[in-house]
């Protein structure tokens, strides 16, 4: 058997490929969209790539099951559980619980296990000329290492009102499926820390059965069928506003995009005539390097792997935009941006340069230290914003602060002051370096950026409320 675990940094992503290595074939699970990547892996194995299987409708990338499936005649084998409204609308084999899979030698088990989403599934690896015993479990978003998959995000993030408890409880009979099978089995999951997924995720990439089970706080919930749904629903991180649209596309028909863009470098004029028409530039550089010039308007966005996180949250995908990026970055960003669907990218620009050159002034970001911070902040005219999610919030805050999450900001400009000073703040100023491009764009003059933000406060001002 050969075995090979890919993993995307930017979206904590998991695919895999498995191959026979007698029959020369080989399969992929949950591929993501850049796709070329399995195919120089089949390439230097010389195998072909003849199974494609998902584990469920994702909603947090692009998979690129189709796009893998057009460049190599691959069959896509999708999970047919989970009733009227969950099937996929193009040609595909549907599995069941219990359907077998044959790949050469390898044997693959489709093991049903809603939750996480109804038509969730799970593949259950034997390799049969090692053992009659199952080796792996690719599990998706149902077992994660010391997490499990979180079943809201159907209602918070696609408005599918009413499902997050008939998840939480499919979730509760599915981990006791989940803990009949041997402990020694590997467990390989669809997500790693970072993932907005699930709320409490371990950086290793696997585990074993046996493992999550004294672990993993899933499984310490046994005939308390109550405490285990409240749990896994309470303190649950917001979900991108791009998942919406991921369930959608990943379900339906859509354009493929088989190779990576390369993008076109703008000029002043076109890039001048975009801006004018209110067309978003995203400024990949660095929060420090775009806090000493910026090119008025845009978005800074840095090119880290939370880059295609908030491009999810700020960008549609019906309007195209523009990237201010090195071109070093470029193939890096395009492929992040991809494996979201956010494909309409007009061109580039590598620095600011083009507009200063061409009488273009530059904005700079009114940074402010510790000492200031706490100064201002006893004035009654200065308003404190906390940009994190609510959880964090909640587990303790700046005396005073206002909680206003960056991913959903242009939605609440009405609680942002635009008479008093306003000092913004996060986590590690990341966040607030978003924000304070978008408060910008939106023609506030008044706001103050405390860039350590509470990794600071913390360490040197123990005044927390919660």
């Amino acid at each position: 058997m050969y075995f090979q675990h890919i993993y995307d940094k930017s979206l904590a992503q998991a695919s895999y490929f498995i191959g026979c290595q007698k029959a020369g074939v080989a399969a992929v699970i949950d591929p993501k969209r850049d796709v070329d990547t399995y195919l120089e892996i089949a390439k230097q194995n010389n195998m072909k790539i003849t199974h494609i299987l998902e584990t469920h409708i994702h909603a947090d990338f692009l998979a690129g099951s189709r796009e893998l499936a057009a460049l190599t005649g691959a069959q896509m084998y999708l999970s047919a559980e989970g009733g009227p409204g969950w099937e996929y609308e193009f040609p595909h084999v549907d599995v069941k619980d219990g359907a077998i899979l044959k790949l050469g030698n390898l044997k693959i088990e489709v093991v049903h296990t809603p939750g996480h989403t109804p038509e969730s599934i799970s593949f259950l690896l034997t390799d049969t000329p090692a053992s009659d015993e199952p080796v792996m479990l690719f599990t998706g978003d149902f077992v994660f290492v010391g997490d499990i998959g979180r079943p809201d995000l159907l209602e918070k993030a696609a408005g599918m009102k009413g499902t997050q408890e008939i998840g939480a409880k499919q979730m509760y009979q599915s981990i006791k499926k989940f803990e009949s099978l041997p402990d020694f089995i590997q467990v390989w999951p669809g997500h790693g820390a970072g993932s907005a997924c699930g709320k409490a995720l371990g950086a290793v990439p696997s585990t074993t059965v046996g493992y999550e089970k004294i672990r993993n706080w899933a499984f310490q919930h046994k005939n308390d069928e109550a405490g285990f749904v409240k749990y896994l629903l309470e303190d649950q991180p917001e979900p991108p506003k791009y998942f919406a649209m991921m369930k959608k596309l990943n379900k339906i028909d859509r354009p493929l995009l088989t190779s990576v863009p390369k993008l076109k470098q703008l000029d002043y004029a076109p890039l001048s005539a975009a801006l004018a028409k209110g067309t978003k530039l995203i400024d990949a550089r660095d929060k420090t390097e775009f806090s000493k010039g910026f090119i008025p308007g845009s978005i800074n966005i840095q090119g880290n792997n939370s880059f295609a996180t908030w491009a999810g949250w700020l960008l549609t995908y019906d309007e195209s935009f523009i990237l201010l990026a090195d071109e070093s970055q470029l193939d890096d960003l395009t492929r992040k941006l991809m494996r979201i669907g956010l494909d309409n990218i007009q061109g580039y620009i590598p620095s600011t340069k083009i507009w200063e050159e061409n009488g273009g002034s530059l904005e700079t970001v009114n940074q402010i230290s510790l000492e200031e911070f706490k100064t201002l902040q006893q004035d009654k005219d200065v308003q404190v914003v906390d940009l994190r999610g609510a959880a964090e919030y909640n587990a303790g805050h700046i005396k005073g602060a206002d909680n206003v999450f960056v991913g959903t900001i242009l939605n609440n400009l009405d609680k942002i002051s635009k008479d008093k000073k306003v000092l913004i703040h996060c986590q590690g100023g990341d966040r607030a370096a978003i924000a304070y491009s978008l408060l910008a764009r939106n023609g506030y003059k008044n706001i103050l950026n405390y860039s350590p933000g509470m990794n600071e406060w913390i360490k040197e001002n123990n005044l927390i409320e919660y």
